[in-house]
């Protein structure tokens, strides 16, 4: 099934999703994880994309992150049409304009706090100061940490500091709250409003939790590799009132 958001749009699409399919070969079987999704990302929107396990969340995040490419259909960042792209464009295109978080950080155990944040900014076109990013997270005093010394909150700081420290266009947040307890997963979605927001980073957030989904502009409901449907937030609720 293909769905379209026919509501007008308040800003040009930063990325489009153009009839996408993905199958996969598992052994003699193929199977298909998406099927015939069309979606246009706003430029400086805050996105969720909201399903079960096995809907195909992360299939979607792989596409438009330029990890991967669809078996079918087109995929396009700012007119630029990734399904097109040499792997060195695909290369250039993640170091660039993405910025990745994953539910379980991804730190480099060896490295402090700080140095986690600088490796990302050795291969970014125009980064961010890398101690302003960590105080911008509330992490400046704990910089010379090592991710072994810190908790998982803390750790899913570096994570997003990391990835905003490239000052990317686009955050791709796959289940960041999903490791974290409670109070801490509403302290570190504030984070990615706070970006979204303040930074005007255009955010995409996949979670199997719909109740996350109330922070964003724009909710797709994802099930069994189809959009079934496409929701507007009218008033956005803060991080803080989220209760799952």
């Amino acid at each position: 099934m293909k769905a379209n958001d026919t509501e007008p749009t308040a800003a040009p699409p930063l990325l489009q999703l153009k009839e996408v399919g993905r199958t996969f070969a598992m052994g003699e079987v193929s199977v298909e994880v998406l099927r015939n999704v069309s979606l246009d990302i706003r430029r400086g929107e805050f996105l969720a994309i909201v399903g079960p396990s096995g809907s195909g969340k992360t299939t979607i995040l792989n596409l438009i992150g330029g990890l991967d490419q669809p078996t079918v259909g087109r995929v396009l960042y700012a007119d630029r049409e990734l399904t097109r792209a040499s792997a060195a464009e695909l290369t250039r295109y993640r170091r660039t304009e993405v910025g990745f978080i994953f539910q379980f950080y991804n730190l480099v155990p060896t490295l402090t706090a700080r140095e986690n944040v600088l490796i990302s900014t050795d291969i970014a076109r125009d980064p961010l100061d890398v101690d302003e990013t960590l105080e911008m997270v509330g992490l400046q005093d704990r910089s010379r940490h090592f991710p072994g010394q810190m908790s998982g909150g803390e750790q899913q700081r570096v994570a997003i500091a990391r990835a905003i420290a490239k000052n990317p266009e686009l955050l791709l947040c796959d289940e960041p709250t999903g490791a974290l307890d409670f109070e801490t997963g509403k302290r570190v979605l504030r984070l990615l409003v706070d970006m979204n927001r303040n930074l005007g980073k255009t955010v995409v957030v996949i979670t199997h939790n719909a109740a996350l989904a109330e922070v964003a502009d724009r909710v797709v409901h994802l099930r069994s590799g189809e959009i079934t449907e496409i929701k507007t937030n009218e008033q956005p609720i803060a991080p803080e009132d989220v209760v799952w």
